[in-house]
């Protein structure tokens, strides 16, 4: 008896309709169901479509960018006025030595930078002894610096000096740079089968360091007035592809549609037929319309009903003079909806009284049940 009370308080509280698909494949959402999934769209448009390839890879320095610090006299080093990490300009003094000749006091030479850059290593303390044939600091210029994927084999062969690339580099998150490519390294590398491609990038900010590791998307060709979705809009399997298109006229409605796709970029899919300009898909949340489907709920046709305010057919359509004719004749009254609309909050009442005066009588019941019950059961008799 209390497992049917529940199950009719659930039939009662469940709410109606909160998403429904069409044999069409159009889905109805209601405005929080669209919320509640993200839904964004993009709109279609032709653009320019670049086919790349995926490459991991590091940072380096420049050869012949790198520079050192050192004395031209023999004597001690007094004084120390930059550490690894420090940017230098050029001619900047960055150390003083007191020289070896007699005098009172000793005399004492500057030491300047031979250029601009970063301090990247030192091997000075004060008070050390300074020869002429020992560096007291490295100095680099980081202003470009050498971007090196490792690109396969099979793909080398498509890439030429020139090639774009857009990388980024993994300490500084989604940030991108451009690079140009100059050269490959004198050998592969049997063990990945891959091959070093050198790219030249600017380092305008002096953040990118070597070492770090990096991410390529190396662009191997690029064609005009293409149309293209991003990846996270294309759902299905490879044989059957579609997209979730939202609906012209219907508020919260997308379509199903089956597209054909070409080529792929690092973020984008070539869509060969079934879009069109200005069609607007679903990216964020369309994976989660794939389920949006099974159990009742409103259909195409009642949604239509509803937004503009007469009869359709079963598929969305408008109806024709002879259509609407029929339906008329058949009691529809097309374009009047008026008995339909107060007939069913009417259904609904008179249902949910009856099923609190159902309740009501089940709970009386019971309780008489359990008291005679009890009863009996105190009764000396």
């Amino acid at each position: 008896m209390k497992l049917f009370v529940v199950t009719c308080l659930g039939a009662l509280l469940l709410p109606h309709a909160a998403f429904s698909a069409t044999e069409g494949g159009t889905v109805l959402l209601p405005e929080q169901g669209v919320k509640n999934l993200g839904i964004e769209v993009v709109t279609v448009e032709e653009s320019d479509f670049q086919e790349t390839a995926f490459a991991l890879g590091r940072i380096e320095a420049i050869p012949g960018r790198t520079g050192a610090v050192s004395s031209r006299i023999s004597g001690r080093l007094v004084e120390l006025r930059v550490s690894p990490g420090d940017s230098v300009t050029a001619d900047q003094v960055v150390a003083q030595v007191e020289s070896r000749q007699a005098g009172d006091p000793p005399p004492v030479v500057s030491l300047r930078a031979s250029q601009k850059g970063l301090v990247m290593h030192s091997d000075a303390r004060l008070g050390d002894p300074v020869e002429p044939d020992k560096a007291l600091l490295e100095i680099t210029d980081l202003s470009e610096v050498h971007a090196v994927a490792r690109v396969p084999e099979y793909q080398a062969g498509t890439l030429k000096p020139g090639a774009k690339a857009k990388i980024k580099v993994a300490a500084l998150g989604e940030k991108e740079f451009e690079g140009e490519l100059l050269r490959f390294g004198t050998a592969a590398d049997p063990e990945s089968g891959t091959i070093d491609a050198y790219f030249m990038m600017p380092n305008p900010d002096g953040v990118i360091r070597p070492g770090m590791r990096a991410e390529f998307s190396i662009v191997k060709s690029m064609r005009e007035g293409v149309m293209s979705v991003p990846k996270e809009a294309l759902q299905g399997n490879p044989a059957n592809r579609h997209v979730y298109v939202k609906h012209a006229k219907i508020p919260n409605a997308f379509d199903r549609v089956n597209v054909q796709t070409g080529d792929t970029s690092d973020d984008r899919v070539e869509i060969v037929d079934g879009l069109y300009p200005g069609d607007e898909v679903v990216t964020r949340g369309s994976y989660s319309l794939g389920f949006a489907g099974g159990g009742g709920g409103v259909s195409l046709k009642e949604a239509m009903d509803a937004a503009h305010g007469h009869k359709h057919n079963e598929d969305g359509s408008e109806m024709t003079p002879e259509q609407a004719a029929a339906a008329k004749a058949a009691g529809g009254e097309a374009g009047h909806d008026h008995g339909e609309e107060s007939s069913a909050p009417a259904w609904r009442e008179k249902f949910f009284m009856a099923t609190t005066a159902l309740l009501f009588v089940l709970l009386i019941v019971s309780s008489v049940t359990r008291r005679s019950a009890a009863k009996e059961t105190t009764d000396p008799a």
